[in-house]
């Protein structure tokens, strides 16, 4: 089968916060892709300690200045998002090998999943993130805070203010 060159790509992740290691991936996809939609999961089984809007809304602020970058907030199953919007290929970010595993299984399922009823796949494209950015995890920027730590070498400036202004008993309450 031969595949036709994707013009646009979709990024999907819960970004709970959005971090410079995500922002990192984006702004070197917006350099390979006419468009790259990031797709925020709104699961309920994750539990999540900012909702979807406030993920949004952070997003869209930090990645304002980056041209063709579109922010969606996604429930239910990526892939069928992806079907419905006209996509062939998920984008994901990679820091260090032990995540490869987790996203390989995860880009093998929605591989089949996709190919359900349908001719051509939905693939997924790997960018490793910037050595600089591979420490960088989501669930630390969260313990940090916890503690009482700045975050600002993690997170883009508008998510950084965004959660000083926030009260740290109620992460702990959420976790």
């Amino acid at each position: 089968m031969k595949l036709m060159p994707a013009k646009k790509a979709l990024y999907p992740g819960s970004f709970d916060p959005f971090t410079l290691g995500h922002l990192d991936v984006l702004a070197r996809a917006v350099e390979l892709f006419d468009c790259v939609e990031i797709a925020i999961a709104s699961n309920s089984r994750k539990k999540s300690i900012l909702n979807a809007k406030e993920r949004e809304s952070l997003v869209k602020t930090a990645t304002a200045n980056l041209p063709n970058v579109k922010v969606s907030i996604v429930e239910g199953l990526v892939i069928d998002y992806a079907r419905a919007n006209d996509y062939r290929l998920l984008l994901r970010g990679i820091r260090a090998a032990n995540d490869f595993e987790q996203e390989l299984e995860m880009s093998q399922i929605n591989r089949s999943l996709s190919l359900k009823g349908y001719k051509d796949s939905i693939e997924t494209v790997f960018l490793m993130t910037s050595p600089e950015y591979s420490f960088i995890r989501a669930s630390r920027v969260w313990e940090l805070l916890e503690l009482g730590g700045d975050v600002s070498t993690l997170v883009p400036d508008c998510v950084s203010k965004y959660l000083e202004g926030r009260n740290i008993g109620y992460f702990q309450q959420t976790r």
